[in-house]
């Protein structure tokens, strides 16, 4: 699967995908994510990306043109199942969401700045907009990097135990239950007993139960 990502700050996305599962990831051949600066498809003079708005109001409004060459270059070189927009009004990422990236091949992402990207290349080009909270951070690039983080590791390739993403919270709609490892007693604080008996059966009950309940009691909306 492969990641191109458009921003104005391409460093500050070195450090997310240099390391760990995505970092792994990209050595197996099994994602590519290529950041593409967003100053070097401007014609200013300046290498300028963002202009005053219309209409008057705070901020600055990033421009048409860099974006929509940057693009259409992207797209002369190969199909795009979705181009997305990281943007606060978007749609609110979660574990579906995910799970339906992660079977695409190709996938433009947008990291926005200042006072948001002109109007025009959401209408034109933007099949996708996703948010990762009612909140509001300086740029898309961190958005872009979680985005990337929940889908890569859904692949099938990435992580070593195929079935642990299987087995995260959310992806049957709860929370998951709690873990516990080594010692079995620390300092009088100790493992139920149900998961150290070794029936799986019962384990896997007392996980599910567990989960249950914490979802009841922490985000009783995803029961629902």
């Amino acid at each position: 699967m492969r990641f191109d990502i458009i921003s104005v700050l391409p460093g500050l996305l070195e450090s997310p995908f240099a390391h760990s599962i995505l970092q792994r990831a990209q050595k197996k051949g099994v994602a590519e994510i290529v950041v593409h600066n967003l100053r070097d498809y401007s014609t200013a003079k300046q290498k300028s990306v963002d202009d005053y708005p219309y209409g008057g109001g705070s901020g600055m409004v990033m421009t048409i043109q860099p974006f929509a060459d940057c693009i259409e270059k992207l797209k002369s070189e190969r199909e795009y199942d979705e181009i997305i927009f990281m943007s606060p009004d978007g749609e609110t990422l979660n574990q579906g969401i995910a799970n339906q990236l992660s079977i695409k091949q190709n996938v433009i992402i947008l990291c926005g700045h200042y006072k948001g990207i002109d109007q025009r290349i959401r209408d034109i080009y933007v099949t996708r907009e996703i948010s990762i909270g009612d909140y509001v951070v300086s740029g898309g690039e961190l958005p872009a990097a979680v985005l990337v983080d929940a889908v890569v590791r859904l692949i099938p390739g990435v992580l070593s135990d195929e079935t642990s993403a299987l087995s995260d919270s959310f992806q049957d709609d709860m929370l998951d239950a709690p873990v516990y490892t080594r010692p079995a007693d620390w300092n009088g604080h100790k493992v139920p007993a149900i998961l150290l008996s070794g029936n799986t059966p019962e384990v896997e009950k007392w996980r599910f139960e567990q989960a249950l309940e914490r979802t009841k009691t922490r985000r009783p909306d995803l029961l629902e």
